[in-house]
């Protein structure tokens, strides 16, 4: 008797969860969605070729962009109690520029930074892959609140042909300078896809719990924002290893803690070394330093986790 009450209370218990995912996604899609159309709007003033009116239009889509985002937050503190941890530097603020950059384990993870960053520092800008922009919602966004599409030719193309990389550059370069219109923090994952065991174990990464780091889509958004002096290192750790989409919409990863530190970028960054080869070098190493303090951090949070 036992045994079959303990089996109807988690077979119930997995459909309130079930029941939880298809809320969450139904609210996720219906904030964007309206939030996306509203934007639209406001942005048709950009049709104007003033960039002052660009400007003045990119702020007030800045602030609804925020708005979209507080809501998103509120929703699903109502929906799932979350227990959140976010620990940013008190010195920081929305009136400046930044870098920003994290591990990556799930697509949730931009809803965990968007809330963790909330009124801390500007909205935070992403990288998005040229070939979404496919997707009417995302090349919406695209237009309003300024993330820019990275195209990338494959390697394979780059080989037969080299001038297809400095094309890339060129198109990424210009697609950044959309992060210099207003404070933003132009943010990218760096191991450039999502950690797993098994991507792990390809790469023998000396990190634990991370992929190697790239600096191509830093190096692209500070070519473009010639204010920034800052870089945002985020750090995610959830307590669960259950990091699917649908596990974030059903309450799976609601225990998580954000640890932000900032860096302050060295001149040889900042100015550039002479050589493009040197520079690259220096900044790579400069972010490799960055992912072995993080890699400790991770290592005895998920201690402390474990122990809890």
């Amino acid at each position: 008797m036992r045994s079959i009450r303990y089996g109807m209370k988690q077979k119930m218990t997995w459909l309130i969860k079930q029941f939880k995912g298809l809320i969450t996604v139904t609210m996720i899609a219906l904030v964007l969605t309206l939030g996306v159309i509203v934007l639209t709007i406001v942005n048709i003033p950009r049709l104007i070729p003033l960039q002052s009116i660009k400007k003045s239009i990119g702020k007030l889509s800045n602030e609804i962009g925020s708005l979209i985002v507080a809501t998103l937050k509120l929703s699903i503190q109502v929906i799932h109690r979350p227990k959140w941890e976010f620990e940013l530097p008190e010195n920081l603020g929305t009136s400046n520029w930044y870098l920003g950059m994290s591990n990556h384990l799930s697509w949730g993870d931009i809803f965990i930074l968007l809330f963790a960053g909330h009124r801390k520092v500007p909205l935070l800008k992403f990288f998005m892959k040229d070939e979404l922009k496919w997707i009417p919602i995302l090349y919406l966004v695209h237009k309003t609140v300024d993330m820019p599409f990275l195209k990338r030719h494959s390697m394979k193309s780059v080989k037969k042909n080299p001038e297809l990389r400095k094309l890339d550059m060129i198109a990424a370069q210009k697609a950044a300078k959309r992060f210099a219109r207003n404070p933003s923090v132009a943010f990218s994952f760096a191991e450039g896809t999502r950690y797993t065991p098994e991507k792990h174990a390809t790469q023998s990464s000396p990190y634990f719990y991370l992929l190697k780091p790239k600096i191509g889509a830093l190096n692209i958004a500070l070519s473009g924002m010639p204010k920034v002096s800052h870089l945002l290192d985020f750090t995610i750790i959830y307590k669960t290893n259950k990091t699917s989409a649908w596990n974030f919409a059903c309450g799976d990863m609601n225990d998580v803690k954000v640890i932000a530190k900032a860096y302050e970028l060295p001149k040889e960054i900042l100015a550039r070394l002479p050589s493009d080869t040197e520079y690259k070098n220096f900044f790579q190493s400069y972010v490799n330093k960055i992912w072995e303090e993080k890699s400790r951090l991770i290592e005895s949070t998920k201690k402390e986790q474990s122990n809890s």
